[in-house]
């Protein structure tokens, strides 16, 4: 089949750890597709980060559109805020970006692949009358709370925060108080972003192939048929890195050398993503849950919050501890030396933290988060969940003794490497995510 004239745009939700993931399929696709050219629509801020590479192949091409702030408006301290400005810029942003891909490669635009976030891009397929695959990168059991809403909203409204949502296929085990603020804000409250993802549940049905980044493996069955029932096509693409990217070249802070000077599984490795940090208060619960319990430890923590740890810690801990601004952290957590993960519980966090076998303690902040790790706690069954989310210094030593030390916690650090078995043999060539990935690039060399 000629792929000469096709011609994939794709939109980008241009924040943080969306990013990557979306790049990394792209040059999966760019590679299994060598005619056919790949318009990457993001922002001057978000190509920026992802473009020039060296390695980016040559049909894969990126355009800026707008983010959508003003010119001379200062971001306040509301995470979302650029969320909801990018957003609200809709369709007319969108197809600005299809002009300049169109014009530059001289094809028309014949299928269009997106962030699932990025809902407007389907009135632009719409209008063009191609093809709209959708892509989810939030942790993946969190796109059924969509299809539920309504009932979800009932049931939160009238039921304490430990009841569980028994009406969910093959995700009982998630509790009213799992559930994510912005699913349950109505009415004023709703902001734009909230009101993008509320619309998902009818939005996706429209989609060619909805894509998941994760492992069909590890999902509960009944969540899986309920999600093809409602969908046209339902595929798992394994959210590996592409290995056309090299891993990120250096290990300038040091982590892995000094992993190499620790047992086996004996560190604990804390991180919470780029976005949020725990409040003060439970930095310092953390800081004197790992001085207290003396086990090694890295922790990634951005330079602006040490100055917010114990006075003292840092020089008292220096011999068994080491904190670093940066870790690369896809090799810490595949570094033998590493025995428990304290994270967020966002989605590549997960994905790197399960292909590992690295137990986890969870400390969610918000939206998918928080399923995730009730999925972890309960379904796997490879961590813990921080009592009330919280940290507190007991709460902390209680959970590393369990998972580093402690008989009880023996079933955890098993069932994690079942689960690293399971994502292995996942990704081998024969399996059903090949398989998937072959039918993706059909539709798109199709369309």
């Amino acid at each position: 089949m000629d792929h000469q004239n096709k011609h994939v745009a794709v939109f980008a939700f241009p924040f943080g750890s969306h990013l990557m993931p979306l790049l990394n399929l792209v040059l999966k696709l760019a590679h299994s597709l060598p005619n056919c050219s790949f318009s990457f629509i993001g922002t001057d801020k978000s190509n920026a980060i992802l473009f020039p590479k060296p390695h980016i192949p040559n049909n894969i091409k990126a355009y800026s559109i707008s983010d959508g702030i003003p010119e001379g408006h200062v971001l306040g301290k509301n995470p979302t805020e650029k969320l909801n400005l990018f957003l609200q810029t809709g369709p007319e942003n969108l197809h600005k970006g299809i002009e300049l891909a169109e014009a530059e490669t001289k094809k028309r635009v014949t299928c269009i692949v997106a962030d699932a976030f990025v809902t407007s891009s389907l009135f632009v397929a719409q209008t063009l009358n191609v093809p709209w695959i959708a892509l989810w990168l939030p942790n993946s059991c969190s796109l059924s709370l969509y299809f539920y809403t309504e009932l979800i909203r009932q049931h939160c409204a009238n039921h304490a925060g430990n009841t569980t949502l028994d009406f969910l296929p093959g995700l009982s085990k998630l509790r009213v108080e799992d559930m994510p603020q912005d699913l349950l804000d109505v009415g004023e409250k709703e902001t734009v972003f909230a009101r993008e993802l509320n619309s998902l549940g009818k939005v996706l049905p429209q989609a060619k192939v909805v894509v998941m980044n994760f492992f069909e493996e590890l999902e509960p069955p009944l969540f899986v048929q309920d999600m093809r029932s409602k969908l046209q096509s339902l595929l798992y693409v394994v959210p590996l890195p592409s290995t056309l990217l090299p891993p990120s070249d250096t290990d300038s802070s040091g982590c892995l050398s000094w992993l190499d000077t620790k047992n086996s599984k004996s560190v604990a490795y804390v991180c919470f993503g780029t976005v949020v940090a725990p409040p003060p208060h439970e930095l310092v619960a953390v800081a004197e849950a790992l001085e207290e319990s003396g086990f090694p430890f890295l922790w990634s923590l951005k330079e602006g919050l040490i100055g917010l740890l114990p006075n003292g810690f840092v020089e008292r801990t220096k011999k068994h501890g080491k904190i670093v601004s940066w870790a690369p952290q896809t090799q810490v957590l595949a570094h033998d030396s590493v025995g428990v993960f304290v994270t967020h519980c966002g989605a590549n966090s997960v994905i790197e933290s399960v292909s590992s076998g690295v137990p986890m303690i969870c400390k969610p902040f918000f939206g998918d988060q928080v399923v995730a790790a009730r999925v972890i706690e309960d379904v796997w069954e490879i961590g813990v969940i921080m009592e009330g989310k919280v940290f507190t210094k007991n709460g902390l030593v209680k959970s590393l003794d369990l998972i580093l030390v402690n008989q009880e916690g023996k079933k955890i650090r098993d069932n994690a490497l079942k689960v690293k078995k399971t994502v292995e043999d996942a990704g081998r060539p024969e399996g059903q995510a090949a398989q998937d990935f072959d039918t993706l690039v059909e539709v798109i060399s199709r369309s």
